[in-house]
């Protein structure tokens, strides 16, 4: 039986939300998905790739992006995690490799966010394990962390700065993945 929600959890919600600066609306970021989708057509159109989606947060990123890529391919998904319940990441842990045989394919791999790197870096590995042929990376934001990151995106949306964002699959606690626009929290809150 799911969680009912109270009174206080969508209090708690909507104060977050208003703790919230608008960084790329809703428009800004479909053309951003426009731009990345002609970048991804042109460059693998000819490939037919498998297209993996990082559980779960490019789940909302993925569904965007892909009806924009004008070319056959096949989609599957990948779910590794560092966090486990916890608020700092650790060791990745797979809870899902992708189903399709990737071995001498070319692979389109699809994040949300590219913030430290450490996840992408071990998908990017595992594929490379299995056999990918290629293995392109595309992410909706990539955060300026003010330092250098294990693994680079060959198709990159949006640059963010490096705060604490939520918005188009990305959360804050839990919540506001749904949202179609990008913010971050206040730094002042």
């Amino acid at each position: 039986m799911p969680p009912v929600m109270h009174d206080k959890d969508i209090e708690r919600a909507w104060a977050l939300f208003n703790r919230g600066e608008l960084l790329y609306s809703a428009s800004e970021v479909e053309a951003a998905l426009d731009r990345m989708g002609r970048q991804i057509t042109d460059a693998m159109a000819d490939r037919f790739p498998v297209a993996l989606c990082v559980m779960g947060g490019a789940v909302v990123f993925a569904g965007r992006l892909l009806p924009r890529l004008e070319f056959p391919l096949e989609f599957d998904y990948l779910h590794a995690t560092r966090y486990r319940d916890a608020t700092r990441g650790g060791e990745i842990a797979w809870e899902v490799l992708p189903r399709k045989d990737i071995a001498g394919r070319s692979v389109l791999l699809m994040d949300d966010i590219l913030d430290e790197g450490h996840t992408l870096q071990a998908a990017h590995a595992k594929l490379s394990e299995l056999g990918a042929a290629d293995i392109r990376i595309a992410v909706l934001a990539d955060k300026d962390i003010g330092r250098a990151k294990p693994i680079q995106a060959d198709f990159v949306g949006l640059r963010l700065p490096n705060r604490y964002v939520f918005g188009m699959g990305m959360d804050a606690y839990g919540l506001w993945r749904n949202l179609p626009a990008i913010y971050a929290l206040k730094e002042d809150a």
